[in-house]
């Protein structure tokens, strides 16, 4: 297997499912962090464009499992409460999936370490946006917009949907119920957006078909044995981890 159908070595093709194996684990065990450990890990041996290609269907299938699992009529419930965000958020994705096939592979370090050391840094310390009602609508179009370009760019937007739903005070149990809908309708979006784009094509399809089975693998683990850790511990650990990773992307990215 010295070079796959998607144009990876051996040892490249098995990063890549040892990366979302965990990834899956990750997402299993306390609900966040898929994208971004596929990014930052793979991110270590693979061309950055090749990465967010090959995140794209583990990241629809794993979300459509998160709303079967939450249940479809808290999701439908959520739609109805959040619709604004989520359609500014598919409508960004969709935009800004289209200037990635143009953006130079030294700049997609970049714009792929940034996000995961920033997003991760603010969930490490613990920091929340407290938002005025009245300025709840204005905050709403502004997290979407930002959400979305990280979507369609990096495959990234459930941090900043964090803090926007931290912001406005959603409950944890409603907090599950809205994430699950809008990653599911977010990735969805992903893949529509970087198949225009030309991203996920003939020659890189297969690498994300591929990766769709450790992430399920990965979740199921994950699942099991998700309540037998110390959560805060792990989601530390795992930030941390992910906040040196994508340290590493941006040097790459910065020295060439």
């Amino acid at each position: 297997m010295p070079d796959l159908c998607f144009a990876l070595t051996c040892p490249e093709f098995l990063l890549a499912i040892a990366v979302t194996l965990f990834a899956g684990f990750v997402k299993g065990a306390v609900g966040f962090g898929m994208p971004l450990v596929m990014i930052s890990g793979m991110g270590i041996l693979i061309a950055p464009k090749l990465v967010v290609a090959g995140i794209i269907l583990p990241i629809v299938f794993s979300n459509g499992l998160q709303v079967a699992r939450a249940g479809f009529g808290p999701a439908w419930d959520a739609l109805r409460e959040h619709w604004a965000y989520c359609l500014i958020v598919c409508v960004m994705i969709l935009i800004s999936a289209q200037f990635l096939s143009v953006i130079p592979s030294d700049a997609m370090f970049v714009i792929l370490g940034v996000p995961v050391v920033v997003l991760c840094g603010i969930q490490l310390a613990g920091w929340r946006p407290r938002i005025a009602p009245r300025w709840r609508g204005g905050f709403a179009a502004v997290a979407g917009v930002i959400a979305g370009t990280l979507g369609g760019l990096a495959g990234t937007w459930g941090p900043p949907t964090v803090l926007y739903l931290l912001a406005l005070d959603t409950p944890r149990a409603r907090q599950m119920a809205v994430q699950g809908v809008i990653y599911g309708l977010g990735s969805v979006m992903l893949l529509v957006g970087h198949l225009q784009s030309g991203i996920l094509n003939g020659a890189t399809w297969g690498l994300s078909a591929a990766l769709v089975l450790p992430g399920f693998a990965g979740m199921a683990l994950g699942f099991r044995f998700g309540d037998r850790l110390d959560q805060d511990r792990f989601r530390s650990v795992t930030l941390l981890v992910l906040i040196l990773a994508g340290l590493n992307l941006i040097r790459r990215g910065v020295m060439g």
